[in-house]
């Protein structure tokens, strides 16, 4: 068995930023507007008027302030409602390819290795752009990599089951280095026309480089314990596939876009992701006390403080638990990932930390690493 460390990560954030006051002005035209159409249906009490958003709304509802978007016209037009992506001929890079080797460029140069030297990658998302050929194994050959790769899919907790994965075959010795690449393009598959989750997500892409740790002279996080978990439930499902052209009802669906029973949602994921977390600490011979930073996905910052103090026993410092919700919003499988990225090279030799990501499923994956 060998040991595994993280030895880089890399972030491609978009250019394109909507603010919350941004994003209220262009759902409430719409929800004028549509009322405006439905009047009569409103009048005679068929179909409930659209009540306007606001900035306060989705600050305390979630922690979110801002997003990155890959298409900000096409989200703030009242008419639209939804980012505007034009096709691209086979020949050129796909969206999440382009961005994925953005991110992984960046993990790559962060740890001083070179794609040749890559023996996996791995393409973990909510969404893939298409069915096949694998993102994953378009990303190879935009890189030069070598190895194999392959698409997965665990919605919000795609990063931690890929690392799970990845850190599974270097310890069994089938390979050496892998790249695990999250891109989100979550504005494509967020109903933007929905009051209730019309502010949660953004997009981005991460890349995170595992390295098989043999006397590794450089900057690194030692992978001391992966776990991950899985639990049906329908309290958060998209329903958009390729099917969908098998079904005569082929007009705009609402289950065809992001949909979550957000009351449930809570009650039933933070006790599960607490239960996961202390478990997989105690397994690993952790204490909660020891831990030095927990890197949550950032989905809401009323759950993560629930999670933090939960682990913990204490109410979380800031520092101990960063949020990158209010800048990035929720970007899915890539949360945890940012907020590793941006928080952790403070940390001394021995610190150790936990990496978590949790979501549809539902499934939650953690990560355990020390500094080295």
């Amino acid at each position: 068995m060998h040991n595994v460390a993280i030895t880089g990560t890399g972030v491609f954030t978009p250019s394109q930023v909507i603010t919350n006051d941004e994003l209220v002005a262009a759902f409430n035209a719409y929800a004028d507007r549509w009322n405006a159409e439905n009047a009569d249906a409103i009048a005679a009490g068929e179909v409930e008027a659209k009540q306007h958003s606001s900035s306060e709304f989705i600050v305390a509802a979630s922690g979110i302030e801002n997003r990155y978007v890959l298409d900000k016209e096409g989200v703030l037009d009242p008419s639209r409602m939804h980012p505007r992506l034009d096709p691209r001929p086979d020949d050129q890079p796909g969206y999440m390819a382009e961005i994925g080797v953005d991110a992984a460029t960046k993990a790559l140069a962060a740890a001083g290795v070179e794609a040749s030297e890559v023996d996996l990658i791995l393409c973990a998302a909510s969404n893939m752009e298409r069915a096949y050929p694998a993102i994953a194994v378009e990303i190879q050959a935009l890189l030069g990599a070598g190895g194999f790769a392959y698409d997965m899919n665990v919605a919000c907790s795609s990063a931690t089951f890929g690392i799970q994965t990845a850190a599974d075959m270097i310890r069994a010795g089938s390979i050496r280095r892998a790249l695990v690449i999250n891109p989100e393009i979550c504005s494509a598959h967020l109903e933007w026309r929905d009051r209730d989750c019309h502010f949660i997500f953004g997009d981005v892409a991460t890349a995170t480089l595992l390295e098989r740790d043999e006397d590794l002279d450089k900057p690194k996080f030692k992978v001391l314990s992966t776990r991950c978990a899985t639990q049906f439930s329908n309290n958060i499902r998209n329903n958009n596939g390729y099917l969908r052209r098998t079904q005569d009802q082929m007009e705009d669906r609402r289950d065809m876009q992001f949909m979550q029973n957000g009351r449930k949602v809570f009650k039933e994921v933070l006790p599960l992701v607490s239960k996961h977390i202390l478990s997989h600490l105690q397994e690993t011979g952790v204490a909660a006390g020891d831990l030095r930073r927990l890197w949550l996905h950032q989905a809401n910052k009323t759950m993560n403080d629930y999670i933090g103090k939960k682990v913990l026993g204490r109410t979380p410092a800031p520092h101990a638990q960063p949020n990158i919700l209010q800048d990035y919003a929720n970007t899915s499988s890539a949360g945890s990932i940012i907020a590793f990225s941006q928080n952790s090279s403070d940390l001394a030799p021995g610190d150790k930390g936990l990496i978590c990501s949790f979501g549809a499923g539902y499934s939650v994956g953690s990560v355990v690493v020390e500094r080295a």
